[in-house]
């Protein structure tokens, strides 16, 4: 749905999934996360008469007020159908506009007015609804109002319809379907001018159209701008109306002045299609939202100002999902011959990295080399990625090696190896061996070409002048086949002493360091999809799945088939800190969970239907901390987080808390003071009472005030009085500092019962004035009795010895 700016343009707020998200303008950082709504939310508006406020529309049906600074909802309107868009007026001050599917029509849309009804409860049902217009478009973009709410304009195919409330008019105006030059008059965006009667409308062939004299039927005009060569996905006019800005599918921001075609300024490179654009509503921002999930915040003078990258959807994820061993970020395919390093915890893109390193021509059919495979070593120094032109017979095939350095924090080339195999590659891997990484490091590929390979680094010395620099590079080692099957995958142990190959039907299982065959695994009928072996106190055992409906666990010390279930498996995921293995079964248009350990044949977690759509990918992510959960079918998810990649781009993951625990702190807190003007005087003073307030909790120690501190007349006098009536500083000064100054009748060193060391005392000679400022006291100065002694009163040069005698170091002594 289109993005929403806050009415001081602070903060971003847009659709994600079934929430509503919160960013902030100037940090891209997500402030808040709004969930309750139970499907996809299509529409979101500020409430026109409390800005502070906020509706969104779901295709659940209800309608939802919210009070965005503190994240709480309002008010829930139930209206009963599936809502498509959201529209606000604020001349309707009880009513908004939804789309809603027309009933017993397919396909058929209607735009409507629901009349939000008032009541005491949270949850009211909203059933009055007045149709405005029949036959709209369903998407959000295809309906727009016109100036000062006194119309609607819907486009759908060819034909544009105009609605005036007052006089309850409807005019329709048709275009032809298909030009004489070709061109493609189908309507697709329509915006309105906001203080003229002017309609803006985006075209299928790239033109856009400016409609004027609408109110008659027959003496209508419409004038033509014409730049992108493909669609019009979205029209934007400034708030003052004086630019109209235009996106699609070149990532090209275009920006109209004056209605004329000479007139037109270019914000280039955006990075993938423009699908939507919002204007904030003092004019000096505007964002697009891209459909490679990405919001680009833009300045008034067509400047770039900010990014803010979710998890971009690609067309196909052939790399599967892989965990970064260093930030735990999930990397998989992004860009066309891009790596994306996605991170759960804040939802954004830390970094992309250019695989491929070629550019990418967007046009349909054209055969471009892309991203298909991606291994990590286990401390993720080194990075494999397969990249294939898109060629089924003969593909080109190139195998690239790179290395992390730190001074850049980026993954730098290393090995360039051109047709590794002569088919496609299907599998690969590291050796994973934890801190031997660097000496035993081993990739291993497998191919359609019925060999897997082994792939080892290499010294190169340079033989010319006395210091000559040692470089690595990787070569083949060993070339592995079984009866001239198809290798299809591979997966070494946790140890790293065995490899299992599978062949098609069988599975093999080779030593690492002679690389002989030790046996063989055959379960048919059916080919092996998914291989992997058990870990920790399950490491005898290898588990696989074939594409004939069989689950089964092989015993690698007896070499014999242990047990087998009958399951269809698509997705076999180990958890790379426990023995549990996520297995995803796909059957008669349902996804099943099931979570076990290879030791025992019965699952120790079972999620039927766990969504609609087929899981393709499942990853387990580690987890910062372990997680406290009450309930002991989620422990398994303890150590790590597991994610699920749906055939439609969705990610998912199970959930052991409800979403208000889950929220971290700082997205919890959005503080009332934000929304208010900020000098550099209140954040310095702001964040002195913070790290103040947190140095008092750290100590955990009684803080008596000096009561000249609580309520000093002259430091009232100088914070309270205008400035302009104040005397000079000169005469004030010595009134301030005084009153600063701590009395000597108020404390002594005799005086005190209990005494408590700060951080500041750390020097041995520290004055006696200095001690009387740092040391803090309790208020009654009277002798207290503990546990039946009477405290002792020291002297002041004794208190000095017994500081010096505290601070030396008597740990030797434990030696003996």
């Amino acid at each position: 749905a289109r993005a929403v700016f806050s009415a001081d343009s602070r903060y971003l707020l847009c659709a994600s999934g079934d929430f509503v998200k919160v960013y902030s303008v100037t940090t891209e950082e997500t402030l808040r996360l709004m969930g309750g709504h139970a499907d996809l939310v299509t529409g979101i508006q500020l409430n026109p008469h409390n800005h502070m406020q906020l509706y969104s529309s779901s295709l659940d049906g209800s309608i939802k007020l919210w009070d965005f600074m503190d994240g709480i909802p309002i008010k829930t309107f139930t209206v009963g159908c599936k809502l498509l868009a959201l529209y606000t007026l604020a001349s309707a001050e009880d009513s908004v506009f939804v789309v809603i599917p027309k009933k017993g029509e397919r396909d058929t849309f209607q735009l409507v007015s629901v009349k939000l009804t008032k009541g005491a409860g949270q949850d009211l049902e909203a059933k009055e609804l007045s149709v405005v217009l029949d036959g709209v478009g369903a998407s959000p973009k295809q309906i727009a109002f016109g100036r000062e709410g006194e119309y609607v304009v819907s486009v759908k195919e060819v034909n544009l319809q105009v609605y005036f409330f007052k006089r309850k008019l409807l005019n329709r105006f048709s275009l032809r379907t298909v030009k004489t030059k070709g061109g493609d008059n189908r309507f697709s965006c329509v915006a309105c001018h906001p203080t003229e009667d002017c309609i803006a409308t985006g075209h299928a062939d790239g033109k856009i159209r400016l409609w004027r004299n609408f109110h008659q039927r027959k003496e209508y005009t419409y004038s033509t701008l014409h730049w992108h060569h493909d669609i019009v996905m979205d029209l934007a006019f400034s708030m003052e109306g004086t630019r109209l800005l235009s996106g699609g599918v070149e990532s090209v921001l275009v920006q109209w002045h004056n209605e004329s075609s000479c007139q037109k300024d270019f914000l280039p490179r955006l990075g993938s299609p423009i699908e939507y654009i919002s204007m904030s509503s003092d004019g000096a921002l505007c964002c697009t939202l891209h459909t490679d999930n990405r919001i680009t915040i833009i300045n008034s003078n067509l400047r770039f100002s900010r990014s803010i990258q979710g998890l971009i959807k690609s067309r196909d994820v052939k790399t599967g999902l892989v965990v970064d061993p260093r930030t735990k970020a999930l990397v998989m395919n992004g860009e066309p011959g891009h790596l994306q390093f996605y991170c759960l915890q804040s939802d954004q893109q830390l970094f992309s990295l250019d695989i491929v390193q070629r550019q990418y021509i967007h046009e349909a059919g054209l055969k471009q080399s892309d991203l298909v495979k991606v291994a990590f070593s286990a401390q993720g120094t080194w990075l494999a990625t397969v990249e294939e032109r898109e060629e089924v017979t003969d593909p080109e095939l190139e195998l690239k090696l790179w290395f992390y350095e730190e001074e850049t924090q980026s993954f730098k080339l290393n090995t360039r190896i051109n047709t590794p195999h002569d088919n496609h590659i299907t599998d690969m891997c590291f050796r994973d061996m934890g801190e031997l990484e660097d000496d035993s490091l081993i990739l291993v590929t497998t191919g359609r070409d019925c060999v897997f390979k082994v792939w080892v680094m290499v010294e190169d010395t340079d033989p010319e002048g006395k210091y000559a620099q040692q470089s690595v590079s990787w070569s083949c080692d060993f070339v592995g086949s079984y009866h001239n099957y198809q290798a299809t995958n591979c997966c070494f142990s946790e140890d790293g002493s065995l490899l299992a190959v599978s062949f098609e039907e069988t599975v093999t299982v080779w030593d690492s360091v002679t690389w002989d065959l030790k046996c063989t695994f055959c379960h048919p009928p059916g080919n092996i999809r998914n291989i992997c072996f058990g870990r920790l106190t399950c490491s005898k055992y290898l588990i696989g799945a074939t594409d004939y409906g069989f689950l089964c666990c092989w015993n690698l010390l007896t070499c014999a088939l242990e047990w087998s279930a009958h399951l269809n498996i698509v997705v076999l995921q180990p958890d790379p800190l426990s023995e549990h293995i996520a297995a995803v079964s796909w059957l008669s248009k349902e996804s099943s969970l099931f979570v076990f350990k290879p030791n025992e044949p019965r699952p120790i977690y079972i999620q039927r239907n766990l969504c609609k759509e087929k899981i393709l990918l499942a990853a387990f992510v580690p987890r910062d901390e372990p997680e406290t959960t009450g309930s002991e079918k989620y422990l398994w998810l303890r150590r790590s987080q597991l994610l699920f990649l749906t055939d439609t781009q969705e990610l998912m993951t199970l959930s052991t808390k409800p979403l208000g625990e889950k929220l971290t702190p700082s997205s919890k807190q959005l503080a009332v003071e934000e929304s208010l003007p900020v000098t550099p005087f209140s954040l310095l003073l702001g964040k002195h009472r913070r790290q103040q307030s947190q140095e008092d909790t750290d100590l955990g120690k009684l803080v008596v005030h000096n009561k000249h501190e609580q309520a000093s007349p002259a430091v009232k006098e100088l914070l309270h009085t205008p400035a302009h009536v104040l005397p000079s500083a000169s005469f004030l000064c010595p009134i301030f500092i005084n009153s600063l100054l701590i009395s000597k009748e108020s404390k002594s060193a005799e005086e005190v019962a209990d005494e408590v060391e700060m951080e500041s005392e750390k020097t041995e000679d520290d004055s006696d004035e200095e001690r009387d400022v740092t040391e803090m006291e309790q208020e009654d100065t009277s002798h207290v009795e503990l546990l039946g002694e009477m405290t002792c009163k020291l002297s002041k040069s004794q208190e000095k010895e017994l500081r010096k005698i505290r601070k030396m170091d008597y740990s030797w002594i434990s030696a003996f």
